[in-house]
């Protein structure tokens, strides 16, 4: 089974969030609308509208269970995010990604490690994943590096033309 083969849920709930990734380069963040981080909303938004016509799809994950910083209905957290950061790059259904709830999706992308080794639960909103054409994983990155952090820009990069 393929990461595009997964069920995951469009926040307005129909079916085939991870069918929109099928043979693009995507990068997976899990959001939320009230952390300190939020503010990379603006960054994601920016990749997604530079490299869309490329084959880059960006799909934030909305998840709760960082200090319940995602507290909204799927309704409100697409209205905000919509009205405070212009995000027009889909968004899921809100999920868990840790513990004994984790959705499959998470289940598939935390053996990755990152840059510094890290793998295993996810620490803290906004962590990414980029995910090649092929479904598999290529790289993770810390919740605190940027969305416009060269490190995310090459990859994508590479991704892209590979």
């Amino acid at each position: 089974m393929t990461i595009a083969e997964i069920d995951l849920l469009l926040i307005d709930g129909t079916q085939g969030a991870l069918a929109l990734t099928d043979s693009k380069v995507t990068l997976v963040v899990n959001v939320a609308s009230q952390c300190g981080l939020t503010p990379q909303y603006e960054g994601l938004v920016r990749l997604h509208d530079t490299y869309l016509e490329k084959g880059l799809v960006v799909l934030g994950v909305p998840c709760n269970q960082f200090m319940a910083q995602e507290p909204g209905s799927h309704e409100e957290i697409a209205t905000f995010c919509s009205n405070n950061y212009g995000v027009d790059f889909p968004m899921t259904e809100k999920i868990e990604v840790n513990g004994e709830g984790r959705h499959a999706l998470y289940e598939a992308l935390t053996p990755v490690a990152d840059s510094e080794g890290h793998s295993g639960d996810i620490r803290w909103n906004f962590e990414k994943f980029l995910i090649g054409r092929d479904g598999a994983v290529i790289g993770r990155f810390s919740p605190t590096v940027e969305p416009g952090d060269e490190a995310i820009i090459s990859a994508i990069e590479a991704a892209l033309i590979a």
